[in-house]
């Protein structure tokens, strides 16, 4: 018998969340909630949607676990806020780990994590709560991912890094072996980061600039 799950939200990220807990996991989701002040259809995914304020009395956390499905919108912030509601409200979480990932560290991973398909994740790494992997990275062995981060696809985190709480790395960024990037840091898409990132760093990685000469003027495609 499968587990009923609340998700909160009701933008993209939950339909995603929705469609995954479906189709490849042993929960079944009843029910999406938000916060009164966005509850503007009261149906969503064929599902209802509750007021967060009214969820316990709807949906009691002794018979329902919860699912926060956001983005990383304020830096994590708007996320970890949730996470910590719901946690004071008395429910359990509920984590979305895809059987079409590798996972290799022996179940170190927190509450209300969200780990897309072809990640892998190997011996001895650490993560926290309220994490976000999106598709296809690569977790080195012995790294720490602290609670509310959000990393997105195909990122390289090498062996050893230590990330801390809220960061955002974006698609295709590297980080190489043994560095520690401090909380609320935003490695941007493409960034290569050598060395330790302090607290709040912003890294961007270069963009590549039109060429002079347009694709019509291409001999070989």
């Amino acid at each position: 018998m499968k587990k009923p799950l609340i998700i909160f939200g009701a933008g993209d990220i939950a339909q995603l969340a929705h469609y995954y807990f479906s189709s490849d996991s042993d929960y079944e989701v009843v029910a999406f909630t938000v916060n009164a002040a966005y509850l503007t259809e009261k149906v969503f995914c064929e599902l209802p949607v509750c007021a967060f304020e009214e969820l316990a009395e709807q949906y009691p956390p002794e018979q329902f676990e919860l699912f926060i499905a956001l983005s990383y919108s304020k830096l994590n912030a708007v996320r970890k806020e949730k996470y910590l509601a719901g946690k004071a409200m008395g429910y359990r979480f509920a984590n979305f780990i895809s059987s079409h990932a590798t996972v290799l560290n022996e179940g170190r991973i927190g509450e209300n994590c969200f780990i897309f398909e072809d990640n892998t994740i190997q011996p001895f790494v650490t993560i926290g709560n309220n994490v976000t992997l999106w598709s296809g990275n690569h977790i080195g062995h012995h790294s720490t991912i602290r609670d509310h981060v959000f990393i997105a696809s195909h990122v390289v985190v090498s062996g050893g890094v230590d990330i801390g709480e809220q960061c955002f790395i974006g698609v295709n960024a590297t980080l190489r072996d043994h560095i520690n990037v401090g909380e609320r840091c935003v490695i941007g898409a493409g960034a290569l980061l050598l060395s330790d990132a302090e607290p709040e760093g912003l890294y961007v990685g270069s963009a590549t600039e039109r060429s002079k000469v347009p694709s019509t003027k291409l001999r070989k495609i």
